[in-house]
C-alpha cells in the first residue's frame, strides 16, 4: 500500500489512537483521584467524561477535514489541516513538558509525532495541487500510459 498524500488515513489513525489513549488517561485520572480522595471521585468522573467527549469530537473533526482535503484535493482544506495540526502540536508539546505521569507523557509524544506526520502529508498534498497535475490518478486496471500493440496482418492461409 503506497500512501503519498494519505491525510485521510493518517487523521483516522490519529483519531483512533488518541481516543484510546484519552480513555486510558481518563481512567487513570479517575482511579488516582478516587484512591487518594473519595470526595472528588464523582466530580472528576464527570469532568473526565466531558473532556473525553470534547477531545474525541475535535479529533473526529480533524479526521473529516483530513479525509475531505485528500478526496477533494483542496488546497484551502489542506492549509486548514496544517493550521489545526500545528495547534495540536503546540498543545501536545506543552502537555509533554508538564506531564503528570508516564502515560500522559507517552500520549503527548505520540500526539506530537502524529501531528508532525500529518503536517508533512498535508504539505505534500498542497505541493502536489500547486503543480497543476491531474486531479485524480488513473485507475490501475485501465492500462493508462501503455501503448497499444498492433496485430500483424494475416496472410490468408
Amino acid at each position: 500500500m503506497k500512501v503519498r498524500y494519505g491525510t485521510g488515513f493518517a487523521t483516522l489513525v490519529q483519531f483512533i489512537l488518541l481516543s484510546l489513549l484519552g480513555i486510558a488517561n481518563g481512567l487513570n485520572s479517575i482511579v488516582t483521584t478516587c484512591h487518594n480522595t473519595g470526595r472528588d471521585c464523582i466530580s472528576n468522573l464527570i469532568v473526565s467524561l466531558i473532556f473525553f467527549i470534547i477531545t474525541a469530537a475535535w479529533f473526529a473533526f480533524i479526521w473529516i477535514l483530513g479525509y475531505t482535503a485528500q478526496e477533494r484535493r483542496s488546497k484551502r482544506l489542506a492549509q486548514l489541516l496544517v493550521a489545526a495540526e500545528l495547534l495540536i502540536a503546540m498543545v501536545a508539546y506543552f502537555n509533554a513538558r508538564h506531564h503528570t505521569d508516564a502515560l500522559s507523557l507517552v500520549t503527548s509524544l505520540i500526539d506530537l509525532a502524529l501531528a508532525f506526520w500529518i503536517i508533512i502529508l498535508a504539505i505534500l498534498l498542497i505541493r502536489s495541487i500547486g503543480r497543476g497535475g491531474s486531479q485524480r490518478p488513473a485507475p490501475a486496471s485501465s492500462g493508462a500510459g501503455r501503448p497499444r500493440r498492433r496485430r500483424r496482418p494475416t496472410t490468408g492461409r
